[in-house]
């Protein structure tokens, strides 16, 4: 439905296994017993932590049209590693290799589709499957647990959907138990990606009598800000309030779907619930 709408159920379904298999084992992140130097005993091997967010905003890339989407969500840590700062808009990662305070590591994540269902003015266009995209990511800290500069690079396994590349950088900011964050956002997407979700064909401008035929080239497709404010109950539960404003841009904006069909402002608020807990020892 949305940009996170179905990013992060795979993931679920995925670790699922692990998570039951374990269930004998599992424990509340905050219940370990703790030490005169202030370390756990016996710390969990592993920190899985499952969301749920309720999100407001637009119903695909380019929509006018809003609507409300569910989405979960999914981490999981070593035990030995400290909880990170992360955006409401990262996908899922995960860490290979540390230089210095580079890290890289796999990405994975989820594009939702976009039908008639969601949008009527939409009839003749299209229909855009949900994919499953997949790449490398890349985050620095140039000051530890203060500001964050982060780029993921994914493909769609579907080749037809094509290539994008999301740049970030945000501030973190924490007060007692609160975090908060903020930053500008950068996407751009290749020539392939910008023709599937943005072009129209020959065949299309005829069947939708609203827009005239249009290919767009690769570039940047839209910028804008994202921010979010956590609040931490205990080491187990938090909740956090987010939203996000995207621009569309290049050849995107340019799209006659745009201003005839859709929206160049794109624009989401959400909350989401996460509950930490380990997992063996």
């Amino acid at each position: 439905m949305i940009y996170r709408c179905i990013r992060q159920f795979a993931a679920v379904l995925a670790y699922a296994g692990l998570v039951t298999a374990s269930a004998s084992y599992a424990f509340a992140a905050d219940s370990d017993p703790i030490a005169s130097d202030g370390k756990p005993v016996n710390p969990a091997r592993w920190i899985v932590t499952v969301g749920a967010s309720v999100e407001y905003g637009s119903k695909f890339e380019g929509a006018r049209s809003k609507g409300f989407g569910f989405m979960p969500s999914f981490d999981i840590r070593r035990g030995d590693e400290p909880e990170g700062m992360s955006a409401p808009d990262d996908n899922i990662d995960y860490t290979l290799l540390t230089l210095g305070g580079l890290e890289i590591g796999p990405v994975i994540g989820f594009r939702s589709g976009r039908s008639r269902s969601d949008d009527s003015g939409f009839v003749g266009l299209r229909h855009i499957s949900w994919t499953v995209d997949g790449g490398v990511f890349a985050q620095f800290w140039p000051i530890q647990d203060r500001l964050r500069v982060r780029a993921e690079v994914r493909q769609a396994f579907n080749n037809s959907e094509g290539l994008v590349a999301d740049l970030s950088a945000d501030v973190f900011q924490r007060y007692d138990k609160f975090l908060f964050s903020i930053g500008p956002r950068l996407s751009l997407a290749d020539s392939t990606y910008m023709r599937n979700t943005f072009g129209v064909t020959e065949e299309e401008s005829h069947n939708n009598h609203r827009v005239e035929a249009y290919t767009p080239g690769g570039g940047v497709k839209s910028y804008g800000i994202v921010a979010a404010t956590t609040y931490s109950f205990s080491d187990a539960w938090s909740v956090q309030v987010f939203g996000r404003y995207d621009r569309l841009a290049g050849d995107a904006e340019d799209s006659p779907i745009v201003p005839k069909l859709g929206s160049k402002d794109q624009k989401a608020i959400g909350v989401t619930w996460n509950y930490s807990f380990g997992v063996g020892h």
